[in-house]
C-alpha cells in the first residue's frame, strides 16, 4: 500500500531525531573525555609543579676537621634539623675533593629537610613549634626560601625525598630505548618485508600474521614473564639491566613494528613495484631501491609510536627486577638499572608528603617526553609522505 506524504514526513522526521541523538551523544562522550584529561592534567600540574622547586637556608658552613669526621659539626646546632641529611653527608666529600675548603668557613645555601621543604610550600609537616618559629625568623631575614630544584634533575633516587630525583632513571629509559630500537626495528622491518614482498599466501603465512596480531594485543606483563624466562634464566642477561629489560621491550614492541611496517609497504602502490621489475630489476633490488625509501617514513611513524609506548611500560620491567632501588646512573648495558615509569611506580609507594609531588612531577615529565615522541611521529609522516 502505498505511503501518503505525511508518513512519509514524520518517518524523516523521526530518521532526523535519531541522527541528532546520536550526534549530541557523541558530543557528549567528546566532552566527558575531554573534561577527564582538563581534569587529569590540572590534578598532575597542581601536585607536580611544587616538585620543581625546592627550599634552602642560607648559613654558615664551618668545614673543620671535626666536620669531617662529623659532618653535623659543620652547621649550627639550631639548624641541624633543618638542614638535609645528605647534604650534610657530602661534606667529607666535598673537603676530599677540594683542600682550600679544610679549615674554612663558609656561608652557603644549603639544602633544607623535606619538612621545611614542605613548610614553606604552606603544606603540613612534623615541624615542632620551636623550629616552625626558627624558619619563620629565617624567612623574615630572607635566609629561606624556595628555589629551583635542580636536584631533581641531577640526582638519582634517595631515601631522602629532598635528595631524589630522576638522572638515574632517565638514563636508564635511554639505554633501554637503545636497546629495544636495536633488537626490534630492524628484525621487525625484515620481518614485514618478507611477509608483504616474498613469503608466499599459505597457511603457514597466515597463521604467523595472525599470531603477530595477536601479539600485539597481549598483556604487557606477559612480555615480562617471557622476558625473565628467556633472557634472564636461559642466556643470562643481568637481572634488572637495561640490556634484559630493552630485549623484553623489544619483544612487546616487535609485532607494533611489524603491523606498521606492513601497512606502510602495502600502502605503495604496485606500479612502482611493476615498473622497477620492467627495467630488469630483480625482486630484492626492487624492494630494496624503490619499495622501502617510499615506505620508509610510514615505517619511522610506526616504529616511535612503538618506542613511546615502551616508554610508558611498567609491568614487564618489574617482572625483570627494575623496580630496585638505583641511587647512581647506569653507565652500560649491563649495570643495574631502572627507568621513568618504575621510578614513579616507587615514589607512589613512598609515605613521605614530598613524595606525592615528585609522583606527579615525574609523571608531567613522562607525558612530556611521550607527547614529544608523538608529535615527531605525526612530524615525520606529514612531511615525508607521499600521496599516491
Amino acid at each position: 500500500m502505498a505511503q501518503s506524504l505525511d508518513d512519509i514526513s514524520r518517518q524523516l522526521e523521526k530518521r532526523h531525531r535519531k541522527t541528532a541523538r546520536m550526534k549530541w551523544l557523541s558530543m557528549a562522550a567528546l566532552i566527558a573525555a575531554g573534561a577527564f584529561l582538563l581534569f587529569f592534567l590540572g590534578d598532575m600540574l597542581v601536585k607536580g609543579m611544587p616538585a620543581f622547586q625546592q627550599g634552602y637556608i642560607e648559613m654558615e658552613v664551618d668545614y673543620s676537621e671535626r666536620a669531617a669526621e662529623l659532618p653535623l659539626a659543620a652547621v649550627e646546632a639550631d639548624y641541624r634539623e633543618l638542614v638535609s641529611r645528605g647534604y650534610l653527608r657530602l661534606i667529607p666529600r666535598r673537603m676530599a675533593d677540594d683542600e682550600s675548603l679544610v679549615g674554612t668557613k663558609q656561608t652557603e645555601w644549603v639544602l633544607a629537610d623535606d619538612a621545611v621543604d614542605q613548610y614553606l610550600k604552606g603544606r603540613k609537616s612534623r615541624l615542632d613549634d620551636q623550629q616552625i618559629d626558627t624558619v619563620d625568623r629565617l624567612v623574615e631575614e630572607g635566609r629561606a626560601e624556595l628555589r629551583f630544584n635542580t636536584v631533581f634533575f641531577t640526582n638519582g633516587d634517595s631515601k631522602l625525598p629532598e635528595m631524589s630525583g630522576l638522572a638515574s632513571a632517565a638514563m636508564g629509559s635511554v639505554l633501554v630505548l637503545i636497546v629495544t630500537l636495536a633488537f626490534a626495528f630492524p628484525v621487525g622491518v625484515m620481518t614485514a618485508v618478507y611477509l608483504e614482498e616474498f613469503a608466499p599466501d599459505n597457511r603457514f603465512t597466515r597463521f604467523l600474521e595472525v599470531n603477530i596480531n595477536n601479539l600485539a594485543a597481549i598483556p604487557s606483563i606477559l612480555f615480562g614473564l617471557l622476558g625473565l624466562a628467556v633472557f634472564i634464566n636461559f642466556f643470562g642477561a643481568p637481572r634488572s639491566s637495561a640490556l634484559a629489560g630493552g630485549l623484553t621491550l623489544g619483544l612487546m614492541t616487535l609485532p607494533i613494528i611489524i603491523i606498521s611496517s606492513r601497512a606502510a609497504l602495502s600502502a605503495v602502490p604496485d606500479s612502482i613495484r611493476h615498473a622497477a621489475l620492467g627495467v630488469g630489476a630483480t625482486r630484492w633490488q626492487a624492494v630494496r631501491d624503490h619499495v622501502l625509501p617510499l615506505a620508509m617514513p610510514g615505517i619511522f611513524t610506526g616504529s616511535i609510536i612503538g618506542l613511546a609506548q615502551a616508554l610508558g611500560e611498567t609491568a614487564p620491567l618489574i617482572i625483570i627486577g627494575m623496580i630496585a632501588y638505583i641511587p647512581d646512573a647506569p653507565t652500560g648495558l649491563t649495570d643495574a638499572a631502572t627507568v621513568l615509569p618504575a621510578q614513579i611506580f616507587t615514589w607512589a609507594g613512598m609515605p613521605e608528603s614530598a613524595y606525592v609531588e615528585r609522583t606527579a612531577a615525574g609523571i608531567l615529565v613522562l607525558l612530556t617526553v611521550l607527547i614529544s615522541l608523538n608529535a615527531t611521529a605525526v612530524y615525520l609522516r606529514k612531511k615525508f609522505e607521499h600521496r599516491w
